[in-house]
């Protein structure tokens, strides 16, 4: 066991999705733009140009520090914040870090069975900077100004995680507030959800924090935790060895699978802050433009309380309810489903059988294809009613539990209802008693051995003969009325 504790805190940047960007009236959305396509004299950073605030976001922020349980500030005032890169063309960015909207917070984190409540130090708004794009061949740079000015909220953690893992389950936990909220798309893989991680070492025990290093360049969730344990080897030799850990900033190459020094550690006064003069203070309180009581009626149910009226109302397993409610279009899907199964809401316990069954087949059917396929709920063809009809046809014997899997793919792949798959490709289970004691009688009339080691005590025998049941029906006989009319056949022969 190490001597050594680790302590991780994080800053997380993330892309509101308004409409227009955070100080201008240019599109927010330029995944499909091309190149500085959306951009004007306030993204490019002409001399002259004005800011002006985009209230959105900042009720946005707001809405986000109240579902994080965070104090409102009285006032805050946007600031420059001075430093020059290719990607910043004003040489400076409007920012609030200094006088942040939102103060404190907390997430409960739980992982392998732990509750970690981690403390939220504060949540402030500013706008990004561009993109520099490097061409594989040449030594030169392209600047895309497209995402300049896009608003982006950078959430700042206290040091309180003591894990990789726990720092991962931290984001896609802020991921799932974020996407419930619905007021960013909190997609690591695309840019809008970036986050960097302090991180130190220091014996058990020790009240001090060790020298702090900040990671950057990790855009997933295992990024992070591959990023973080290698950064946890490195300090923890570094000790051992009696070497200095140098306070700097490392960026996480994911091909090498280490962290790479880049620069030393900025200080707050190397920006030079100071108010932005163009933009008036934002004081919520006094109601004039921003109106916190009605934000607080935007509060949704959160991802936390969903999951316990799921295991509450619906009887489901901790972990059936955590996956179902990641994703609140998922969550959404299930209720939708489940809405439409008839006597649902007659017995109580009934509702919560079709529940659980409901939920299987969400989790352990429709999100593997999903998985492969690698989309989302959003993207799936299978509309919720066609699923509720599918479970409810199993559930009467119309089609046994096979067929319906066979019908869910072809759902999947095509987004053709139920009934149509059913009836084009004849799927119905065969389940009148007469039909398929019809065709018992030939099973056993053309299988006399098995038949006859049935009767010596073979229990093995009866399987075989339900299988030639079954082949011959094409699958589609009810298993339960060819196991109740062969067994009575074969008891009475």
């Amino acid at each position: 066991m190490t001597k050594y504790e680790t302590v991780i805190g994080l800053e997380i940047h993330a892309q509101l999705k308004t409409e227009s960007k955070m100080f201008c009236s240019c599109d927010n959305y330029s995944v499909d733009a091309k190149p500085n396509e959306n951009t004007c004299q306030v993204c490019l950073g002409m001399p002259g140009t004005l800011p002006v605030p985009n209230k959105r976001a900042i009720e946005w922020t707001y809405l986000l520090g109240l579902a994080l349980g965070g104090k409102i500030a009285a006032k805050f005032n946007f600031e420059r914040k001075n430093y020059f890169y290719p990607d910043l063309p004003k040489a400076y960015q409007i920012t609030s870090s200094t006088t942040p909207p939102v103060i404190g917070g907390v997430v409960e984190v739980e992982n392998e069975g732990t509750l970690r409540k981690v403390r939220i130090n504060h949540i402030h708004l500013e706008e990004d900077a561009g993109k520099l794009v490097h061409p594989r061949t040449g030594d030169y740079s392209l600047v895309d100004l497209n995402r300049a000015g896009t608003p982006l909220l950078e959430i700042v953690t206290e040091p309180d995680m003591r894990s990789p893992r726990e720092a991962s389950v931290f984001m896609q936990d802020l991921r799932s507030i974020l996407k419930y909220l619905g007021i960013s798309d909190a997609n690591m893989e695309q840019g809008n959800l970036r986050c960097d991680a302090n991180i130190s070492i220091r014996k058990f025990g020790e009240e001090k924090l060790g020298t702090k290093v900040e990671i950057k360049n990790m855009n997933s969730f295992k990024m992070i935790e591959r990023a973080l344990e290698y950064e946890i080897k490195r300090q923890t030799e570094c000790l051992l060895e009696n070497k200095n850990i140098v306070q700097e900033t490392r960026g996480w190459d994911d091909a090498k699978g280490k962290t790479l020094a880049q620069r030393s550690k900025e200080e707050a006064n190397d920006y030079r802050y100071f108010p932005e003069p163009d933009i008036p203070p934002i004081e919520p309180y006094l109601g004039r433009a921003i109106d916190l009581d009605e934000i607080k009626t935007w509060l949704p149910e959160l991802p936390k309380v969903k999951r316990l009226r799921f295991e509450a109302e619906y009887d489901l397993p901790s972990q059936s309810a955590a996956t179902l409610t990641s994703d609140l279009n998922l969550a959404r899907y299930f209720e939708q489903t489940l809405a439409e199964i008839p006597e649902i809401t007659e017995n109580d316990e009934i509702k919560k059988q079709k529940a659980r069954k409901v939920a299987n087949w969400i989790i352990g059917e429709l999100l593997a294809k999903l998985n492969n396929a690698n989309i989302g709920i959003d993207d799936c063809l299978i509309d919720h009613k066609d699923l509720a009809k599918l479970l409810e046809k199993t559930e009467s014997g119309e089609i046994s539990g096979k067929i319906a899997k066979e019908i869910l793919a072809e759902m999947f792949e095509t987004g053709k209802s139920t009934d149509e798959i059913i009836k084009i490709k004849g799927l119905s289970q065969i389940s009148d008693a007469n039909k398929v004691e019809e065709i018992i009688k030939s099973v056993i009339a053309e299988n006399d051995g098995p038949v006859q080691d049935y009767k010596q005590g073979k229990e093995k025998a009866f399987g075989f003969l339900i299988g030639q049941v079954m082949a011959k029906t094409q699958g589609q006989a009810n298993p339960q009325v060819v196991n109740r009319i062969l067994k009575e056949h074969l008891n009475k022969e």
